[in-house]
């Protein structure tokens, strides 16, 4: 019986063999299909490992497509037959989208809302920020400030439009629906389009649906063991909905009350009711995903994404992709606000990539609305805060098998901002920076005058 100590990746990296990352793909998977038994997770990667141990030759090292067979007949033949059914799912469709990213496939991706980005690049045009270049020239020029007025007069614009289509629909609409991948300012954009529809008559009652996360035992990990809270099936899903009906029908319902720092959520903590005029707000990344709202009609509900489509080229000729920029807003705001190291944010940033890519960039087109959050101005004050991390992190990675990700991705952005003109600004809107408080990019570089 052979002893598996290491395993070939697809890259054809070879790395440490942990057991834990097929626990956790069985777990994942079967989270996907309403289980939260962790230890039978375990027990089945135990059945793997022992079968992948006694049909492995000496000398041969394993690959991962070959783990993942022994894992499907494993969960099959203990008669987790759905759970299989997940995990070969999941296995397609990350081969699939290897499969798409090598071939770059010439059709036109239906989740991308071309006619906004049409919008937004013909802006960027006009304003002559399309390129790095020419947002450098400007700079350079001493037209910091007003870059800053004209892009957040166009992000304000987008949120009145959105508030006039709301209030056009009064009476009929019960929910309004705020959804975007991490970092796209779903907050800022809910505060502000809330005090506008404040300002039409309508009463707004938030509901936070990060109080329905799951206890964090319960939770699926990544590849490194990570917890994944990035996952729309982290959150009670059966929960929200029955909560949702209940509100409409103009029932009490008692909100949970999720604690970060233990991991653990305390149930019926907080009464809630809503009136017959009343809009429920809710600010989520898995807004658009299906089973989020799927016990409330689609009439009842206004769904609008928040994306930063930002339409800049780099000096390479290539547009600047938002997945950056939202990498970088995270780094900054976590480690202001939550302690949290940008190396951290970057080596977990894989998972909440390839959640985005499953549970929120399919149903961008299902929405009401999109507004634009990208501002060409976040790139100079990004390249001040970051730069000097990334270079350091390009050298870290660039031989690191397990880390390829971390690299790809630091890389890409060190050369970026290597050709981007700085601009300072330490968090505190003096009355000597361009940014104003109610800037988006204040949530997460701080001084905003909203609180979060």
């Amino acid at each position: 019986m052979a002893k598996i100590k290491q395993v070939i990746k697809r890259t054809g990296a070879v790395v440490p063999f942990r057991k834990e990352r097929i626990t956790n793909a069985i777990y994942r998977a079967a989270v996907a299909v309403g289980g939260r038994d962790r230890s039978v997770a375990e027990r089945l990667a135990d059945q793997v490992v022992a079968v992948l141990e006694e049909t492995t030759p000496p000398g041969h090292i394993p690959a991962v497509e070959e783990i993942q067979d022994i894992a499907e007949k494993v969960l099959i033949e203990n008669g987790h037959a759905r759970t299989a059914k997940a995990f070969i799912l999941y296995r397609d469709e990350r081969a699939r989208q290897r499969k798409e990213r090598a071939q770059r496939s010439s059709h036109p991706s239906e989740n991308i809302p071309w006619h906004k980005l049409w919008e937004v690049l013909n802006w960027a045009v006009d304003h002559d920020l399309h390129t790095v270049a020419r947002l450098n020239a400007r700079i350079t020029q001493g037209e910091f400030p007003e870059i800053v007025r004209e892009t957040d007069r166009a992000y304000n614009e987008d949120i009145t439009t959105a508030s006039e289509m709301i209030g056009e629909r009064r009476g009929s609409v019960k929910i309004v629906i705020i959804a975007g991948p991490s970092s796209s300012g779903k907050t800022t954009t809910t505060i502000k389009l809330s005090h506008l529809l404040t300002k039409m008559g309508l009463s707004l009652v938030p509901l936070t649906v990060d109080n329905y996360f799951f206890n964090l035992e319960l939770h699926p990990r990544d590849e490194h063991g990570d917890y994944d809270f990035e996952t729309p099936q982290a959150l009670d899903l059966e929960l929200i909905n029955e909560h949702l009906v209940r509100l409409i029908a103009g029932e009490e319902v008692w909100i949970p009350f999720y604690d970060f720092k233990t991991g653990g959520r305390h149930d019926a903590q907080t009464p809630m009711r809503v009136g017959p005029n009343d809009i429920i707000l809710i600010d989520s990344l898995h807004g658009l995903f299906a089973d989020m709202t799927r016990s409330v009609d689609d009439e009842l509900k206004f769904k609008l994404y928040i994306e930063p489509l930002l339409q800049m080229k780099g000096p390479d000729g290539k547009f600047v992709r938002w997945t950056d920029l939202r990498l970088m807003r995270r780094m900054v705001r976590d480690a202001t606000h939550r302690a949290y190291k940008p190396q951290q944010t970057l080596e977990h940033w894989h998972y909440v990539r390839s959640s985005e890519l499953r549970n929120i960039i399919p149903y961008v087109n299902t929405t009401d609305y999109i507004v634009n959050s990208g501002l060409p101005y976040e790139l100079p004050v990004m390249q001040a805060r970051l730069f000097d991390h990334f270079e350091k992190w390009v050298e870290q990675y660039r031989d690191d098998p397990l880390r390829e990700d971390a690299f790809m991705r630091a890389e890409r952005v060190y050369h970026l901002l290597r050709s981007v003109t700085p601009v300072e600004d330490d968090g505190r809107p003096t009355s000597g920076s361009a940014i104003p408080p109610d800037s988006l990019l204040r949530e997460f570089i701080g001084g905003s005058c909203y609180e979060y």
